[in-house]
């Protein structure tokens, strides 16, 4: 069911701090076109792991580690080191993955900034699917994210690591009416 007032057809171009993003209507809800180009995409992982790890660039440094269950990583202890490890001026994001079958994982994420676990990252996800794309296989990976949510990633990889068609979807509930101080508004036009 579509949002009153929400723009009709596919495909909605959005502006967002500045900078045009690309929506779309599909089967898991709403998805966004994440960013692509020079810059983003895998890279090599700056750090030894204990375990297979994956690092990418989506505007933001996104560390992935696979492991064999995300419930028993005990992610404030595993993720703080890593997230300041000094081979990272400024830090990374941390996302542990469990892959369950072709095309489908568990993912919790540790963001920095937030310094904790957040329910679901979707720049981590967005890296986390590209980094299995490549090691996996499939180009469309559904994630259940420590909030019980599925996000779903579809993309293509080339020979270099950087993605094409990068695009994470999920579902999408209204969480409330805002209504600003008009005092706020007269402001904001001046």
């Amino acid at each position: 069911m579509a949002l009153p007032g929400a723009p009709e057809g596919p495909l909605v171009e959005a502006l967002s701090s500045g900078e045009r993003i690309l929506l779309r209507r599909d089967e898991d809800g709403v998805g966004i076109r994440m960013p692509e180009g020079t810059g983003f995409g895998l890279r090599p992982v700056p750090m030894a792991t204990e375990v297979p790890a994956g690092f990418g660039w989506i505007g933001n440094p996104q560390l992935v580690l696979r492991v064999p269950s995300v419930a028993a990583v005990d992610l404030p202890v595993l993720a703080p080191p890593l997230r300041h490890h000094a081979s990272l001026i400024g830090g990374t994001n941390v996302n542990v993955v469990e892959v369950l079958g072709p095309g489908e994982a568990r993912i919790r994420s540790w963001e920095r900034g937030v310094e904790g676990e957040t329910l679901c990252c979707g720049t981590g996800s967005a890296v986390a699917a590209a980094w299995l794309a490549r090691t996996e296989g499939p180009g469309t990976w559904r994630l259940h994210t420590a909030g019980g949510e599925v996000v779903t990633v579809s993309l293509a990889l080339d020979a270099e690591g950087a993605w094409h068609d990068l695009w994470l979807s999920g579902p999408v509930r209204r969480l409330g009416i805002v209504h600003p101080e008009p005092s706020l508004l007269l402001r904001m036009r001046h």
